[in-house]
């Protein structure tokens, strides 16, 4: 399985994927931390998330993957969403709440 279908499996077998530097516990960038917060703030409590630090592979496959290039980047059903700007934009106007309860029920 090469790194394109890795990533492929990972964001359709679970309904909210981030792509983040570090952990949700433990994340390694302010950007990483905010998209976790914006995500509990949603009541996502378990993203499956995924530290591209510890995968230099992954790291450059998701940017090729989601035709973005900055990291964090949030799947949500397989669905690329965006970036920490875009996606605190979203929860902002109303968005990002509306997409997950959807994505979740």
């Amino acid at each position: 399985m090469n790194i394109q279908e890795k990533i492929r499996n990972q964001v359709t077998a679970n309904t909210v994927v981030l792509y983040m530097k570090g952990t949700p516990q433990s994340p390694q960038c302010g950007f990483s931390d905010a998209m976790v917060q914006l995500l509990k703030a949603c009541g996502v409590n378990n993203v499956t998330s995924v530290d591209v630090l510890a995968d230099p592979e992954i790291r450059d496959g998701i940017k090729a993957y989601g035709s973005w290039p900055t990291i964090p980047q949030l799947y949500i059903k397989g669905e690329f969403v965006g970036g920490a700007d875009i996606v605190r934009e979203m929860y902002e106007q109303g968005e990002l709440q509306k997409l997950i309860q959807s994505a979740l029920e």
